[in-house]
């Protein structure tokens, strides 16, 4: 990512893992038990920032972790897009404090089933990307740090493949 970009997209996946740690925890709205994949993606897809957390942790949670460390490594990042989930005072105050917008994309009035959203498609096109990786269909790893690593090399995977092939 080059410092041409200045916005990003923040959301998050719950996935199945029968290792999660900490005994994992159960997304009600996925009714699924596991772990999350909260994500942060530059304005092309491509992966800025992960936080691996318990599938019971809120959205907005999870994404203080991001925007706190992402400052640091992209310093010229100012703008991340995110659905209502994202929609916290605590989170607002966290990015507002390192110099951040984030910009809700909320859902079309009268909106009813899928209907693809401005910026927010481009996250969702990654999350499409992680799990045509079999290895990050589900949560296979013991440990937080190697299943975050796993994310990495099957995101690695995917630039070298675009870069051999354009």
């Amino acid at each position: 990512m080059g410092a041409g970009h200045s916005a990003g997209v923040l959301d998050s996946q719950t996935v199945k893992s029968p290792h999660a740690p900490g005994g994992g925890g159960y997304d009600a709205a996925k009714r699924l038990k596991g772990c999350k994949r909260h994500i942060a993606v530059d304005t092309d897809g491509r992966l800025l920032m992960v936080n691996l957390t318990a599938a019971d942790v809120q959205d907005a949670a999870g994404a203080e972790q991001i925007v706190k460390a992402i400052r640091k490594r992209w310093p010229w990042l100012k703008h991340l897009f995110a659905d209502g989930a994202y929609d916290r005072g605590k989170l607002m105050s966290v990015a507002a404090y390192r110099d951040f917008v984030i910009e809700v994309v909320r859902k079309l009035t009268g909106q009813q089933g899928f209907q693809v959203l401005p910026r927010r498609w481009v996250v969702e096109r990654t999350f499409g990307w992680m799990t045509r990786w079999r290895r990050l269909v589900r949560d296979y790893e013991r440990r937080s740090d190697v299943s975050e690593a796993m994310i990495h090399v099957g995101m690695g995977a995917l630039l070298i493949r675009r870069i051999a092939h354009p």
